[in-house]
């Protein structure tokens, strides 16, 4: 299992559609051959910061959904609204706790 976080940080006035976006998507998303559980989290202090948190089975499944056309049509309409480039990081879990 790979675990993806994606941190993303929006212009003010953009974080509304946004929203929007992800809500209108995020069942697709989920529904992506090897993906798992999908999370959407915004920063208490700076609204405008939100990370995707997403488990997928494997790196061929994660890499599957990067490259298919939604990913493209997805990504190209989020990084419309950016304030920052957005940074991305695939990690493994190292200790789970009950």
């Amino acid at each position: 299992m790979v675990t993806r976080i994606v941190k993303m940080i929006f212009r003010d006035e953009a974080v509304e559609a946004f929203t929007a976006l992800f809500d209108e998507r995020k069942e697709r998303i989920r529904a992506c051959p090897g993906c798992s559980h999908l999370e959407l989290w915004q920063d208490r202090k700076r609204p405008s910061v939100f990370f995707t948190f997403s488990r997928w089975d494997d790196e061929a499944a994660l890499d599957a959904y990067r490259r298919s056309p939604f990913f493209e049509e997805t990504w190209t309409m989020t990084r419309a609204l950016f304030a920052e480039r957005a940074e991305a990081w695939t990690v493994d879990a190292m200790h789970r706790l009950p």
